[in-house]
């Protein structure tokens, strides 16, 4: 079924989202805004691991992406691949290359043509081109395991066309009940509602996270810090989030969980098994959580607090976007502290068991989003009171007060390919009358790998960022 902790998780720092953006292929969602797309969190494989087994399906290891930049001549298109990748008992290290082709090409074309005859002096200028550093970027990733509960994350990236290199650190720690995990990163990419790009000077975190009980019962403590003013990137225009402002904030949030089965048809030893002209042959399914036909409803309801200990006022300030330009920031005032409600609802339907060549897999998810109970029952509230009124009174809207609806549709094209589209659509008064706005849309196709049980290759679009990419992801859907 959907992922339903996206419901909680999404009002912290931490939250990854899919993106070529960066070169570890995630940034940060925004806490406090409407929940994602459910296909849109990212991979928990780390990208340096994807690249190296991705490699070995594409000609020479190298991986397409998509993704506009603040420079127009470089285009979109961008080619990644694994340089270096040492490995030990204990230890591993990744190098990451990219390369962005089409300024390169634009500028050969244009000595060509430009030239009244082939000369020595020609071929210079081009291989000049060549030396052009915004045409590339590198990452340098790294994973240590200092005990067999404890591991240490570093990564740093630089892109030729930006000014700055990005740091990252992550400390992991299990515990038999709780994971403890401690970031920082400078500066941190956090993507908003809207598709916007923002980066954060200096963003640290630590966090502690309760595994989900038995009983659905699921909790989180988080105390983060965010430094500078945010900046915008890749032309973003508007304020920044307020979550995003400098300060200290202590979170803490508890949800619990419940999932029940309408029907399900259970897998036997005799769907496993194949019979042929030469016997009987083992057949699993294609992805292990996709093996049983079923109807099921879940849901999730919790609630978050929140304190921040210091912020910056609001303020009116002239500052520089990471790619150069003047941007005007207007900084609203936070609520030192506040608390609130959030709350999802979720129908799967699958037909078929994703065993069989062809029409052996339709899956539809519905979620009912709720995110913030307070923003939804104020809206309620001046509803009914304009409708008492003669005269309703306009507010400016609460973009958490709205309820969201989200569809996922899985299905199967051949063998383990499956076409997925995931949509989330806003619902308000004017829905009945004009239909539902859709807020966002991504599109994959999914590539299953039986022997992982639970793998599949990735590719994606999403219109609404205009961005695209292959990832790996395991036991995950």
């Amino acid at each position: 079924m959907a992922n339903m902790r996206l419901a909680m998780d999404s009002a912290f720092w931490d939250t990854n989202i899919s993106s070529p953006q960066a070169l570890d292929g995630t940034v940060r969602l925004v806490p406090g805004e409407p929940f994602p797309l459910d296909g849109s969190r990212a991979s928990r494989a780390i990208r340096a691991q994807q690249l190296s087994l991705l490699g070995n399906g594409f000609p020479l290891g190298i991986i397409p992406s998509y993704s506009p930049t603040s420079q127009k001549e470089l285009g979109s298109f961008s080619l990644q691949k694994m340089l270096l990748r040492p490995v030990t008992s204990n230890w591993w290290l990744g190098l990451i290359g990219q390369f962005r082709p089409k300024k390169l090409f634009s500028s050969i074309k244009a000595e060509v043509v430009g030239a009244e005859e082939l000369e020595l002096s020609t071929f210079k200028d081009i291989a000049k081109h060549f030396l052009d550093k915004s045409l590339y970027a590198i990452g340098l990733c790294s994973q240590l395991s200092l005990a067999p509960e404890t591991s240490l994350l570093l990564s740093t990236e630089k892109h030729g066309e930006r000014k700055r290199r990005c740091y990252k650190a992550m400390l992991f720690h299990k515990l038999p009940h709780h994971d403890v995990t401690m970031e920082a990163a400078w500066p941190e990419l956090f993507i908003d509602r809207n598709g916007g790009y923002w980066d954060v000077p200096e963003s640290i975190s630590l966090d502690l996270s309760s595994l989900v009980s038995e009983s659905g019962l699921r909790y989180r403590f988080s105390i983060h810090k965010n430094s500078g003013h945010p900046q915008a990137v890749n032309g973003t225009i508007g304020d920044p989030p307020v979550a995003l402002m400098p300060g200290l904030c202590a979170k803490a949030a508890f949800s619990y969980e419940k999932s029940k089965d309408i029907w399900r048809k259970k897998e036997t030893k005799k769907d496993m098994m194949v019979k042929t002209d030469k016997g009987f042959f083992y057949r699993p399914s294609y992805d292990v959580r996709l093996r049983e036909p079923h109807a099921a409803i879940s849901g999730i309801i919790g609630c978050t607090c929140a304190a921040w200990f210091w912020s910056s006022e609001a303020v009116d300030s002239r500052t520089q976007s990471r790619d150069g330009g003047a941007i005007t920031l207007s900084y609203k005032k936070r609520n030192p502290l506040n608390a609130d409600l959030f709350g999802s609802i979720c129908y799967t339907f699958q037909h078929g068991k994703f065993r069989k060549l062809f029409g052996d897999l339709t899956r539809v998810d519905t979620r009912l989003d709720i995110c913030s109970g307070s923003a939804f029952a104020r809206k309620a509230v001046d509803a009914a009171a304009n409708i008492l009124r003669n005269s309703p009174v306009k507010r400016e809207l609460d973009p958490l007060a709205l309820p969201r609806l989200n569809l996922i549709f899985q299905q199967q094209v051949a063998g383990p390919i499956v076409f997925r589209v995931d949509s989330k659509f806003l619902l308000d008064s004017s829905s009945i009358k004009h239909g539902p706005f859709i807020e966002d849309i991504r599109y994959s196709l999914n590539y299953s790998l039986r022997l992982l049980r639970s793998g599949k290759v990735v590719a994606w679009y999403s219109p609404k960022r205009k961005e695209g990419m292959i990832e790996l992801q395991l036991f995950e859907f």
